[in-house]
């Protein structure tokens, strides 16, 4: 299947990775020749008068491989049979699943030599994806667990306490019923609490996304195993799905982002009315609690199965990969296997390769140290991708107002630029999502009504088209009018949300003052968010002030410095939704 091909059956969430793993590969070529220096900048392509092997790892445990490829390094670098140069590049496992399955091109980064996803799941995808496409497969017969880390509900600890934490068993199902309740927290005395909120990330590129969605499907049919393409396609399965998919906050690429905006409302005190769990791995939980919060988090195990992030292992059957690079990434398999190393992956919060967690760690920390009663086994590679091409189905929809600054310094190739990228990106979403558009210099004008983008994409596109820039910048008023809009008709179904793309700060002399707009934005009711998303565009836009706009709502900032690459930035907001 060609690239323009896989666009098309995924829709929406390939396009997302399409722009983000093409992003993301042109930043790993940032950094090709590793200086002596710190072992975290193990990074980019190997000395190529060494045997070199380059792991392309998930985001949470990059860190920690690249400083121990440092170290394998040194003991290897004057060893009899020539140097090895181990680098580790990350990449999030579904953007490095479909850039192996379409075939790794130099915009991707260094070819690897080792895939390191979170999860085994990636691999029974890429499997997959390699049979349909009648494309060469590249996965080994074996891929050992380098460290495991199941998939849990981070919960605020009074709020996992109300439902019985740790002596209660929770479940998918309690969720559902817990956030189609309309007391919400009420029905547990904490009508304080608000509606239960989730926090989740897209399956397409996030492993507990893609490990959250799978369980709902687990849970909303009773098995532990063998779920079936019927099981998929069952209405009352996607009715409960889609019920728990009700409930998101907003979804993301990544899990940091809730985790960066928790912390910002715990410094605040107001931990509980921002969300109510994140769908993490249990490392997560330990990481945040390490920064000792106001309100910790523990890690809730769902009753009805969880499955495992196991961080397989693979070296690569790729034409690309030598026989003594594999030797070599097999030796440094062998180095990480060794007891001194699985003490390290426990120092940092995994669990080791056979599922037991470090000696000092528990209830104390947030987390059970016999992990999961029932861990569930991912379905076959055909129906683990039906349930990830199923998000588009099941998700829950967005109305998004999208705000857009033409001022003066947006004039030429800047503008042109952004007007390409908001057009391409209108095509990740759903006919059914709803958007609106504003644009803002010296005034606001508001271009089109939040309305299903089906009906009136054409019009979106017209106006988008037609952007002028002249005259100064009030971004104060357009983020404080926008948001108050949004507000007015805000809708439970759906997404409710602001993206605010900027070039440069506020020169308004009718509303100047910052602290009025943030406090307005901290302020807004824990019933009805309206998150800001703000991207700030090119090298002269007020990046703190919009990351202090981010914060104060909720939402999440952005930064596009290159005009060349709007296209990805704003892809990755659209991941949000």
């Amino acid at each position: 299947m060609n690239a323009g091909n896989r666009f098309r059956a995924l829709g929406r969430s390939a396009g997302l990775v399409v722009f983000i793993a093409v992003w993301a590969g042109t930043c790993a070529l940032a950094v090709t020749n590793r200086p002596a220096k710190p072992s975290d900048l193990a990074r980019g392509a190997p000395d190529q008068n060494c045997t070199g092997v380059v792991l392309v790892s998930s985001q949470e445990k990059s860190e920690l491989l690249a400083k121990l490829a440092y170290e394998y390094d040194q003991l290897h670098r004057d060893s009899s049979n020539g140097c090895i140069d181990v680098r580790v590049n990350t990449m999030a496992s579904g953007n490095a699943e479909l850039a192996l399955a379409r075939g790794w091109t130099v915009s991707d980064g260094p070819q690897p030599t080792v895939w390191t996803p979170a999860a085994t799941s990636w691999l029974r995808i890429l499997k997959h994806d390699a049979t349909s496409g009648d494309k060469l497969n590249l996965l080994p017969d074996e891929a050992p667990s380098l460290m495991q880390s199941p998939l849990v509900l981070a919960m605020p600890r009074p709020m996992a306490e109300a439902l019985g934490w740790p002596n209660t068993p929770v479940g998918w199902a309690d969720v559902l019923k817990l956030a189609q309740d309309p007391e919400g927290w009420g029905r547990y005395g904490h009508p304080e609490w608000g509606r239960f909120r989730l926090g989740k990330t897209s399956p397409v590129q996030s492993t507990s996304g893609l490990h959250a969605l799978a369980a709902a499907y687990y849970a909303a049919t009773g098995l532990s195993a063998d779920l079936t393409a019927a099981d998929v396609t069952d209405p009352k399965v996607v009715a409960f799905v889609r019920g728990v998919e009700a409930s998101v906050l907003h979804y993301g690429n990544t899990v940091s982002g809730f985790f960066d905006a928790l912390r910002i409302a715990d410094a605040k005190g107001a931990a509980l009315s921002y969300v109510s769990a994140i769908a993490t791995e249990e490392k997560q939980v330990l990481d945040y609690n390490a920064g000792k919060p106001r309100t910790p988090l523990v890690a809730v195990y769902p009753r009805d199965g969880t499955m495992v992030a196991d961080h397989p292992y693979a070296v690569l059957n790729a034409p690309w990969v030598q026989t003594r690079e594999q030797a070599a990434a097999r030796d440094f398999l062998g180095w990480l296997q060794e007891p001194e190393r699985q003490k390290r992956f426990l120092s940092a919060g995994f669990r080791d390769s056979s599922g037991q967690v470090a000696r000092d760690l528990g209830l104390k920390n947030g987390i059970v140290r016999e992990g999961p009663a029932l861990v569930l086994h991912a379905p076959s590679p055909a129906v683990l991708d039906l349930v990830r091409k199923s998000w588009e189905n099941v998700r829950k929809r967005a109305r998004i107002l999208l705000v857009f600054d033409v001022s003066g310094s947006m004039l030429g190739d800047k503008l042109d630029a952004a007007k390409a990228a908001a057009v391409a990106v209108l095509d990740l979403f759903a006919p059914d999502d709803k958007i609106g558009l504003w644009s803002f210099a010296t005034d606001i004008h508001r271009l089109d009504a939040i309305d299903l983008i089906g009906p009136h994409k054409s019009q979106l596109i017209k106006n988008i088209r037609a952007l002028n820039a002249l005259g100064n910048t009030a971004l104060y008023r357009a983020t404080n009018d926008a948001v108050r809009e949004v507000h007015a008709t805000w809708d439970p179904e759906r997404i409710n949300a602001v993206v605010v793309l900027t070039d440069g700060q506020n020169s308004d002399g009718r509303y100047s003052d910052r602290d009025t707009v943030l406090r307005f934005l901290s302020n807004q009711p824990s019933s009805t968010p309206v998150p800001v998303f703000t991207i700030g565009y090119g090298q002269d836009a007020d990046r703190e002030t919009l990351t202090r706009i981010a914060q104060a709502s909720g939402g999440r900032s952005y930064d596009a410095p290159d005009p060349a690459h709007i296209g990805s930035v704003f892809a990755d907001v659209v991941s949000n939704f």
